[in-house]
């Protein structure tokens, strides 16, 4: 069978919109940059990666609680976090049209990376690579500081004291409520707070589709731990054999871009994972991946270089997918935050952060912090799953992430047909919830819309059925067909669903 797999972003885009994944927001006035709607397929997908996550991480362990934090919060959070003065991008603005890029992107057009945000080195560069407005080749001006945040008010006065901030992550919502938590939850260190949010961040220039956006989902987990009992991780036996791709920072300084294939248990000893709660974590993250139907191959885990470490970061790990058409990218981000973050709520709210040990010693817990973006992670899994099969079009999804699991389809629109059709349609449906039926067009045509959409199985009532109660199962990927009799139906869907 004749397969490919590779793919452009234009295809995903346009599948996207035509199949009902993703719209741009308000298209009929000419939409807004950075903002997507889901439609009736990719909410279904939406809430399925949702699902997992939350029942992968939250529900399935007993170390792991959930909140659900307010979108606008105090503002003396974020000035603690660091992010009223830390949290820019560079911004360049052309002087002839006055349009404005993001100043590390459009050298990154030009073959230049940039792993900090330096604007006297940008500056230099553009000059130095001839870097002009892509719009209209004109000069570009100077470079300077951006604040991701969006700002809004809060109550009728908007003065400066009435100034808030949409939130720009989630995690610092799980910081001020670390005490909240630990005591109504009653939960003992090691612990940790899961939670699944939108977040908004005024991106200069968004692009790649969902890649860049400026209104996103987080799903973040902040894992709390003993400073002294970093690396000593009681999970860590479950994954020391795991085997993954790895790129040191060492090797990035040393210009090699080829990472290599480790087992957690090296990677810790050989010092390129400091703790083994972080390798931990980023194994998790891994596996859970991996549960979804990504292709391993297609992934690396790439450390962060000095240069670009955030504020708060001790040690941090990407999980990067290597997209047909961006090359490496991020999708998900391991830190070890250190103890930065419930330190500085301390010293800002006053409030004692510190918990004390079985020796009667009182710290303030480190972090380590696997921090997920929905859009990218699905962004990954449509990319990934995106096959020509023959010259048909097909998502290979994973059941649990496909939007319906059954399409149920009378052979001929009649009325014998149709009546026996919705006989199994609806037994499906009270056991499967996400079915659905589709009498329009020819049988080939509606194959090929659920194919394109990722329905791993079709039951298609035919001429035999009407004899002897038997229907075709249909497998997408291979368009193989077995006859199941109705009565064994459900129990043979569920076997190969599962």
């Amino acid at each position: 069978m004749k397969e490919s797999n590779s793919v452009g972003l234009d295809t995903i885009v346009e599948l996207s919109i035509r199949r009902g994944i993703l719209f741009p927001t308000a298209s009929i006035y000419g939409s807004l940059s950075g903002f997507f709607d889901w439609g009736p397929i990719g909410v279904e997908i939406r809430k399925n990666v949702l699902d997992s996550w939350w029942d992968y991480f939250v529900r399935s362990r007993d170390d792991i609680v959930g909140i659900h934090g307010s979108i606008i919060t105090h503002p003396r959070v974020w000035e603690a976090s660091g992010h009223i003065d830390e949290f820019i991008d560079i911004l360049i603005e052309c002087t002839k049209c006055k349009s404005r890029y993001r100043a590390d992107h459009l050298l990154e057009d030009y073959g230049v990376r940039i792993e900090q945000l330096n604007i006297d080195m940008i500056n230099k560069l553009i000059k130095e690579k001839n870097v002009t407005c892509p719009k209209c080749g004109g000069d570009l001006g100077e470079a300077k500081p951006f604040n991701l945040m969006f700002e809004t008010f809060v109550g009728p006065q908007k003065d400066k004291s009435s100034v808030a901030y949409l939130r720009p992550e989630t995690a610092q919502l799980i910081f001020i409520n670390f005490k909240n938590v630990m005591l109504s939850a009653r939960m003992k260190i090691p612990f940790g707070v899961a939670q699944i949010g939108k977040v908004f961040r005024n991106e200069i220039s968004p692009r790649n589709f969902i890649f860049r956006v400026r209104e996103f989902e987080q799903m973040e987990i902040e894992y709390f731990v003993n400073p002294k009992e970093l690396n000593n991780c009681p999970y860590f036996d479950s994954i020391e054999e795991y085997k993954f791709m790895l790129l040191p920072a060492e090797r990035q300084g040393e210009g090699s871009d080829e990472a290599l294939e480790i087992k957690a248990a090296d990677a810790v000893e050989m010092g390129y994972i400091k703790y083994t709660w972080h390798a931990y974590w980023i194994i998790e993250s891994l596996k859970w991946l991996e549960s979804l139907g990504i292709n391993m191959k297609n992934i690396r885990v790439r450390e962060h270089t000095k240069s670009e470490l955030s504020h708060y970061a001790v040690q941090t790990f990407d999980i990067e997918y290597n997209f047909p058409f961006l090359g490496w990218k991020e999708i998900v981000g391991i830190a070890n935050r250190g103890d930065f973050d419930l330190r500085r709520h301390s010293e800002y709210s006053k409030t004692n952060m510190t918990v004390i040990d079985d020796h009667g010693e009182r710290y303030i817990p480190h972090v380590i912090e696997p921090s997920f973006g929905l859009e990218r992670v699905v962004l990954t899994i449509i990319t990934d799953s995106y096959r020509v099969i023959e010259g048909r079009t097909v998502l290979s999804l994973k059941p649990k992430i496909a939007p319906f699991k059954v399409g149920v389809y009378p052979l001929l629109k009649r009325k014998e047909f149709i009546q026996k059709s919705m006989e199994v349609y609806s037994m499906l449906k009270t056991r499967f919830l996400n079915v659905f039926y589709d009498e329009s067009g020819s049988i080939g045509k509606r194959y090929a819309r659920a194919d394109e959409i990722g329905v791993p199985l079709g039951v298609t009532i035919d001429h035999q059925t009407l004899e002897d109660n038997t229907v075709t199962i249909r497998f997408r990927d291979t368009r193989e067909q077995i006859r199941v009799h109705i009565d064994k139906l459900i129990e043979k869907i569920q076997t190969l669903l599962s």
